[in-house]
């Protein structure tokens, strides 16, 4: 077993056991780190699992004190006992670069905006939250160095500051199938922009169905976006806030709420799961509309409540094909043999194997992940499994 994982601030020995993972057959003998460099790029060079790095990656029982991998360091591939190790060629010598120098298992810049900038309200806290109802000089739009106009205020300190933040999507826990099923259940990704058609008020279809599909759904959460900074003028109903910063423009319905000084983690450790919750899905992009690729964010349908973690590295599949057997039945839709089951005919593909997700950050229902890598563009409603090579 291990007998130590380093972090990403100590970074990482440079040697390790391979016994958990299997090299690949291409594998170079030797390697020159990079600046821009991963841990999950150097491990997909050697092992078939890039992901088992935080396996493999150890202390050199040879060294007493370990250096950390830094760009221009060579690593050689040897055996020791039969097992083999990556090993600097220069040998152990004193270092002088700094530790922010040291290679971390991803680039922190890929997810740095999506570690603070998302928020994730539960229903009781967006109701209550206090929102913009208008702007100086009745604007329609507002920047830096305006007045804002806020309602649901509560009293409180003049000078404190908010953070500004947009409605971007809601998540929700739906009936799979039946407006009434309770039992099937699937979970959804709704566009901000689409929810105002569906208030009773505004809402001409309002049918006894959507009424009972309502209340068999269940919020997981409304996401956020913070896009700027707000303080404290004057209080009332409505109160006065200045806005010192945004990064664009901001509008009646934007949300004040407390500066979130929840630390995040700085560390991720790819690793494979202990086991994938049953029907975890790609639930939305954060980028990208149809499809993403390699290193985009994604959110998928589980959460903490379901066992995800940072650092877990996910396989991602997409459904495949249900096509017409042309071979046995031909394209003739008047086919005797089909009279009865036209099915028949119809043959489901297997589902194809599309990419890595790493997850880095969590909320209760729902995570946010990093495309690792991908042959094909992940869709949504993909599906999640263990990783594989």
């Amino acid at each position: 077993m291990l007998k130590k994982l380093l972090s990403v601030v100590a970074a990482v020995s440079f040697s390790w056991l391979a016994s958990a993972a299997e090299l690949r057959p291409d594998h170079p003998d030797t390697y020159t780190v990079k600046r821009g460099d991963t841990l999950w790029d150097i491990s997909s060079k050697f092992l078939k699992s890039p992901w088992n790095w935080p396996e493999i990656w150890q202390a050199n029982p040879q060294v007493e004190n370990p250096h950390l991998i830094y760009p221009g360091d060579v690593l050689s591939l040897i055996y020791i006992d039969g097992k083999p190790m990556l090993v600097p060629l220069s040998g152990p010598r004193i270092r002088r670069e700094p530790l922010a120098e040291a290679i971390k298992p991803i680039l922190l810049s890929e997810v740095q905006q999506f570690l603070d900038r998302p928020r994730l309200l539960t229903e009781a806290e967006w109701k209550a939250a206090p929102y913009i109802v208008g702007l100086e000089e009745n604007r329609l739009r507002g920047m830096n160095a305006q007045l804002a106009y806020i309602r649901q205020l509560n009293d409180g300190v003049v000078g404190a500051r908010f953070a500004i933040a947009r409605p971007t999507m809601v998540y929700r826990d739906v009936p799979a199938k039946y407006p009434w099923d309770s039992e099937n259940r699937v979970r959804r990704a709704d566009d901000w922009r689409n929810e105002k058609s569906k208030t009773l008020a505004g809402g001409a279809n309002w049918l006894w169905r959507d009424w009972i599909f309502e209340k068999n759904t269940r919020v997981l959460g409304y996401e956020l976006l913070e896009i700027g900074t707000a303080e404290i003028v004057e209080y009332g109903d409505p109160g006065t806030a200045y806005v010192r910063y945004v990064d664009q423009e901001i509008k009646a319905g934007d949300v004040l709420l407390p500066i979130n000084s929840k630390p995040f983690d700085l560390e991720f450790m790819p690793r494979a799961p202990k086991s994938v919750p049953e029907n975890s899905r790609i639930l939305a992009f954060t980028d990208a509309f149809n499809a993403a690729g390699s290193k985009q964010v994604v959110v998928i349908s589980k959460g903490s409540a379901d066992g995800i973690e940072n650092g877990h590295t996910f396989s991602i599949y997409t459904l495949g094909d249900t096509i017409r057997d042309t071979v046995k039945y031909g394209n003739d839709s008047a086919d005797l043999r089909l009279v009865f089951n036209p099915k028949k005919a119809l043959v489901k593909l297997p589902d194809e194997f599309v990419g890595h997700v790493m997850v880095f950050r969590t909320f209760e229902n729902i995570s946010y992940g990093l495309l690792m890598d991908g042959i094909k563009p992940v869709h949504l409603g993909d599906r999640l499994q263990m990783p594989i090579e």
